[in-house]
């Protein structure tokens, strides 16, 4: 096989593809781990916002959803 001019012994291939499987699964764990760290913020923010509107439900303050006032 031929790669830029240079013709590449049986090692070298085996060598390339190893390192091209490497990068395909180091990608794919980072996307993986992307994923995730986006899931748990979300999750984090729905439950710090159902905490402030029990502890706001708690203490009869209204919640930032509610409207008041002439607009709605």
């Amino acid at each position: 096989m031929t790669l830029f001019g240079r013709t590449l012994a049986p090692e070298e291939i085996f060598g390339l593809i190893t390192l091209l499987t490497a990068l395909v699964i180091w990608v794919m764990a980072w996307r993986g781990e992307r994923n995730w760290a986006r899931f748990f913020r979300g999750w984090e923010a729905d439950r710090k916002a159902r905490r402030d509107a029990e502890i706001a439900a708690e203490q009869g303050a209204p919640t930032p959803g509610d409207k008041s006032g002439p607009w709605g």
